[in-house]
């Protein structure tokens, strides 16, 4: 193929990577973050979604992770591809030793496009890329090589077009209103589940559940706020994460628990309360100490992915079984939401997928309206039976068979409604005074450690979302140590579990193309006002509990894939990593099941319902020494499925040797270039001068 002589006409080069030519049909915009910054994955599929057939690529090395060299034929080399490919790695490995030659020395300008030069014999002429530019990186791997190639503008050039509104974006009042309640809305089932699940195991009234729901709301929107302006700036929703709830599970079912008399809801919650506010200032000295930075050198998507799947997997013996006291409700429920967010993910209606945004809410509304039309029917009415009495008073053995149907089945079995006020304000220490206990405090602090993991990767997936570049380290610090800060007032308030930035957020900023600040600011603001009106607690905490466990079901599962997805920034078909995340999922099952199992009896009477007594755990666990206390942690600290995937993927990952492309390695901004590029510090710089007050405190910042 000859070459253009003439300079002028010649076309500049393209962003790496080499994309199609001008004249064929218009390039595929990158359809993920592998292709926006150039990274080739080869196992998963991805690269052939936007080849034009035209570009023929070299044989790869698998386990390696590089382009195999091409045997020679008959004694000669045969000719590289018309694009170039196979030499894009030695021309960037003399581009950069020309930068470094040029930084060292007198300049040396790389040889310009166009320049008039005989081509070697047999050759054939290949454009020298330019020098990189100071916002671009190149990644090295263990052996020196160009792993992980960033063109860092290329890449956000590239998403930005797929966004409707950006960070920084200010649109108008009513597209921000319209866009931060349709954001609140869709996370809607996050916010507010595990108070429905807690409240009853802690022996709560509706009256507690109201109250605690309103609580949750207030928080959420507070701690929104704070990590909006002086956290991470990312438009994450902060709320109670489901990485607490099975550390509150196993602090409610703790054996001085359960001979309680009296009012237990109080007493367990002030329990909790303490436990989160020790757990909370550890999460945030963690953050605001500089220690983060450290260790987000042990977390990569290899260890994010199986950590958070395995807080969806493990309450597999929750759901369904909840949700078979009223099968047909449940189903129905499960159905639709799997009709609107799969079989309808792609109709619009006024220019909004509406099925694939709301389908949570949609399926909950539709399914509650049909409880409400069967029970005025009569179809959950049997005869001389009162839902409203105890279990224990009624005397008919076919009253007593059929409550546990009356009561997850009819839509009035909940006065919460009726009974909530009109105006409520949720305040500090409104169920008393904490109580400090060090055994609980450190199962909440391994979760703490947890939930920090799983903010890391919800920090970096958003941030290639809307924001001009990625945060640094020490931003990424910033917001771990406002997340603790986020959870004291969260255990102050007596929420029942701590307060972190929701995994979910980030599908919702994907679907809905609404990545800007001020809109879930606005969110935050409305859910502050809600949160004053005691109906609002009321309607949500009246949901029927069979739909709550259906809820669950989507919800756990949407979790755990959200954590696998984290698995695209790597190689997902490489043999280490698919070993590491089978062996890391596996024991996370598995050796729980260990100490939930142990010397329990499968027919033993007690008074713990089936789907509870994985978490009394700590009475009747393998580790058995003489300090109580110790056995307690271990034995409940162990029979945690995400500290075990955590424990296991941290381990493998960290030890076995693998390059930096192969691993995923998180992309952070380097200090200096946040520094120096205006569009960072305006990303993630502290607002109304407080940035310059602590500009000394380098690892908490740009």
């Amino acid at each position: 193929m000859a070459q253009n002589s003439d300079p002028t006409k010649r076309p500049k080069p393209g962003p790496w990577p080499p994309g199609q030519d001008s004249n064929d049909a218009p390039a595929m915009p990158p359809s993920s973050w592998a292709k926006r910054t150039g990274f080739r994955p080869r196992f998963s599929g991805e690269t052939n979604a936007s080849d034009s057939g035209q570009i023929t690529r070299p044989p790869v090395d698998l386990e390696a992770g590089r382009v195999r060299p091409v045997p020679a034929v008959n004694g000669t080399a045969p000719p590289p591809p018309a694009n170039a490919q196979a030499q894009v790695q030695s021309d960037k490995d003399q581009s950069v030793k020309k930068k470094r030659e040029a930084e060292g020395g007198p300049a040396r300008l790389p040889p310009k496009h166009g320049a008039n030069r005989p081509p070697a014999h047999n050759a054939v002429a290949v454009e020298t890329p330019a020098a990189p530019q100071p916002s671009q990186r190149v990644v090295r791997n263990e052996n020196g090589e160009n792993a992980l190639p960033q063109t860092v503008d290329d890449e956000f050039v590239s998403r930005h077009s797929h966004m409707k509104y950006e960070l920084r974006d200010t649109p108008g009042l009513v597209p921000i209103g319209f866009y931060g309640f349709q954001h609140y809305l869709s996370m809607l089932g996050s916010l507010v589940l595990i108070p429905l699940v807690i409240v009853p195991a802690m022996g709560g009234d509706h009256e507690d559940m109201s109250m605690v729901v309103s609580t949750v709301l207030f928080v959420s929107g507070m701690t929104t706020l704070l990590q909006a302006n002086f956290g991470s700036r990312l438009p994450l929703i902060q709320g109670p994460s489901f990485v607490f709830l099975a550390p509150a599970l196993a602090i409610i079912k703790s054996p001085e628990f359960l001979g309680l008399n009296g009012n237990n809801f109080k007493h367990i919650m002030k329990e909790l309360q303490g436990a989160i506010i020790i757990a909370s200032a550890f999460q945030a000295f963690l953050g605001y100490s500089g220690l983060m930075t450290l260790f987000l050198r042990l977390i990569n998507p290899v260890v994010v992915s199986p950590t958070i799947a395995a807080v969806g997997l493990s309450f597999y013996s929750y759901g369904f079984p909840q949700m078979g006291a009223c099968l047909e409700i449940g189903m129905v429920q499960i159905l639709l939401v799997i009709m609107f967010s799969l079989y309808l993910r792609k109709v619009s209606i006024l220019g909004h997928r509406v099925f694939l945004i709301y389908a949570v809410p949609l399926g909950l509304a539709i399914t509650w309206a049909m409880s409400f039309l069967l029970t005025e029917a009569g179809a959950y009415k049997y005869d001389g039976c009162d839902v409203n009495i105890p279990t224990s008073n009624m005397i008919s053995n076919h009253c007593r068979n059929h409550v546990a149907r009356m009561k997850s089945c009819r839509a009035d079995t909940s006065h919460a409604l009726n009974s909530s006020p009109w105006f409520r304000f949720p305040y500090p220490l409104q169920w008393g005074t904490p109580v400090f206990n060090w055994k609980m405090a450190i199962v909440m602090c391994v979760a703490s450690l947890i939930t920090s993991v799983d903010s890391v990767g919800s920090y970096h997936a958003s941030s290639l979302l809307v924001a001009s570049r990625p945060p640094t380290p020490g931003v990424v610090s910033r917001g771990i140590g406002l997340e603790g800060v986020s959870s004291i007032l969260a255990g102050l308030w007596g929420t029942g579990t701590g307060s972190t930035s929701l995994t979910e957020n980030v599908h919702t900023i994907a679907v809905t193309k609404m990545g800007s600040r001020r809109a879930v600011e606005l969110g935050a603001c409305v859910l502050i006002v809600l949160s004053l009106v005691g109906k609002v607690g009321g309607f949500i905490a009246s949901i029927p509990q069979v739909m709550v466990a259906g809820l669950l079901c989507i919800m756990w599962a949407m979790l755990a894939a959200l954590g696998l997805s984290n698995l695209r920034y790597s190689e997902a078909g490489s043999s280490r990593n698919i070993i590491i995340i089978g062996l890391s999922l596996f024991f996370s099952l598995s050796i729980p099941a260990y100490f939930q199992q142990y010397a329990l009896s499968p027919n033993s009477n007690s008074a713990v319902p089936i789907y509870f007594q994985p978490y009394t755990v700590a009475s009747h666990g393998p580790f058995r020494s003489q300090y109580r206390g110790l056995n307690y942690v271990m034995n409940t600290v162990l029979s945690l499925h995400m500290v075990i995937a955590f424990l296991v993927a941290v381990v493998l990952d960290n030890t076995v040797p693998g390059s930096k492309q192969e691993r995923g390695v998180y992309v952070w901004t380097e200090a200096e270039a946040a520094r120096r590029e205006p569009g960072v510090a305006k990303d993630y710089g502290l607002p109304f001068r407080v940035g310059k007050m602590f500009r000394w405190v380098r690892w908490v910042g740009l």
